[in-house]
């Protein structure tokens, strides 16, 4: 095959739909957060997207079933037909929190559950139709899956709960054999938060290390495959398949690499606004990935104020650009987007760089050569 293919994933974090939802200020950042997606999305023309958790702020919704606006967060992607997954932060199934002037004179929220505006008086048989319960994980992505014939997205393993969004994908060729290698294998982790802690299980990481070690080097193939154009020719059966890893809150390795908010002179970035806020503990994961060559690069949302990507060890660490505009900050909104190429039968890249809303492009990196 002569020239070069490619697959181009974007990456969607920290979109905060649902927000405030009782006043003006919350629809309107969601509407925003849809012309980002929209504006990136044909700008780049992605083969994918990936939801890199935070989809919905599930602690400002009063809703009973908060896949509704799930459901309007992942619309760019579907109305395009372009096929995405996505993974869980620790604002998606957040407990809710009762804003105290609800319970002023006049603090009266605006919005009924069926999204009128009504400026009433509060009572609780008003209300009846309310859930301030949430809306878990595992019902958020039942309804992803079964609503969406372009969503990826997996439930994990039993054994891996409370963690749900654990699963990996495999990028390959629809014009290859059934025993051709992939070409690239994107593995998905709940870091938590929300309902349960903000950690990467000891579970998580022998279950990685037993998926990948299965198919890296055997290169055997999963069920779920995104299929794209040919990658490769020929190939020796040395050869061994890029791994890419997607997570929401960073590991403290993050806190390592760029200790302080004004970077370090190895990353490749934009905004170095604020310190890394880390998972509560390190128990192993990054420790895994050091040891395997096929691991290129880790990316991970929750830090706003954070759009670099520093060297670690054998791999990257990345923070994605954050997308929506509800949640903190005033930063300029864009996306990461990620690219493997098929530079020679042998040889493959990895590249990435950020995609601002008003089509900029900045900070490109190559990852992997």
């Amino acid at each position: 095959m002569g020239g070069s293919a490619s697959f181009k994933v974007a990456l969607f974090a920290d979109l905060h739909f649902g927000e405030d939802s009782w006043t003006e200020w919350g629809p309107m950042q969601d509407l925003n957060s849809l012309r980002v997606m929209s504006n990136v999305l044909d700008l780049e023309q992605p083969d994918f997207v990936v939801y890199l958790g935070d989809v919905i702020t599930a602690n400002n919704m009063m809703v009973r079933n908060a896949s509704l606006y799930w459901s309007q967060a992942v619309s760019p992607a579907r109305d395009r037909g372009i096929p995405w997954c996505s993974v869980f932060g620790n604002h998606d199934d957040a407990p809710f929190e009762w804003p105290l002037d609800w319970f002023s004179e006049t603090g009266i929220p605006p919005l009924s559950p069926s999204g009128e505006q009504q400026p009433l008086t509060f009572s609780s048989s008003r209300y009846g139709d309310c859930c301030f319960q949430g809306t878990t994980r595992l019902e958020l992505m039942r309804d992803e899956i079964r609503e969406n014939v372009l969503s990826y997205s997996r439930i994990g393993r039993k054994e891996l709960r409370p963690g749900v969004s654990n699963y990996f994908l495999t990028i390959s060729s629809s014009h290859d054999s059934p025993s051709s290698p992939a070409a690239a294998y994107l593995y998905f982790l709940d870091s938590g938060g929300g309902s349960y802690p903000e950690v990467i299980s000891a579970a998580q990481v022998k279950w990685f290390q037993q998926t990948s070690m299965h198919l890296n080097p055997n290169m055997r193939h999963d069920i779920y495959t995104l299929y794209i154009y040919p990658f490769y020719d020929n190939l020796t059966s040395g050869f061994v398949v890029p791994e890419l890893i997607f997570w929401h809150i960073p590991s403290e390795s993050y806190q390592n690499v760029a200790p302080k908010a004004d970077g370090h002179m190895n990353c490749v970035g934009s905004i170095f606004g604020e310190n890394v806020a880390p998972q509560r503990a390190e128990l192993g994961m990054m420790h895994l990935l050091q040891q395997r060559s096929s691991a290129k690069a880790v990316f991970v949302g929750h830090n706003h104020g954070l759009d670099w990507c520093c060297p670690h060890a054998n791999l990257w660490l990345c923070f994605a650009r954050h997308t929506g505009y509800g949640g903190y900050g005033n930063w300029a909104r864009g996306s990461r987007i990620i690219e493997i190429k098929r530079r020679h039968p042998f040889f493959f890249s990895v590249e990435t760089w950020i995609r601002m809303e008003d089509g900029g492009r900045h900070s490109q990196v190559i990852l992997s050569a």
